[in-house]
């Protein structure tokens, strides 16, 4: 019986530009909900995509506290995200989930 070796995947291996690592971003996001963890995870894949080590030098952050922060497990705070972000050349976008049109927009067109 021949045994086959596999390797362990790693999303990390497959973001290798900015286009690939915004969309799985967005994915993680919309997959995660309201789960945090979940989504400082995606962002520690990411990192790890674009190498830790740099990103601690860059972010002023130990390596194994952005390991910690970013593992899915950690509860990393908003400073430390926007840190993050930063340093990898990303910046958070909020948008409406159900937009409503402005007061004036509304005015316009009851009349």
């Amino acid at each position: 019986m021949t045994v086959e070796k596999l390797t362990r995947y790693d999303s990390a291996d497959y973001l290798t530009d900015d286009a690939s690592i915004a969309e799985y971003l967005e994915a993680a996001i919309e997959e995660a909900g309201d789960d945090p963890p979940s989504i400082a995870h995606a962002l520690g894949v990411v990192a790890r995509a674009r190498n830790m080590s740099q990103l601690a030098r860059d972010t002023g952050i130990s390596r194994e506290g952005l390991n910690k922060a970013l593992s899915g497990e950690g509860n990393p705070t908003l400073e430390t995200i926007m840190k993050v972000s930063k340093a990898l050349g990303l910046r958070l976008a909020f948008h409406p989930v159900n937009p409503v049109p402005l007061r004036d927009e509304r005015d316009l067109t009851t009349s």
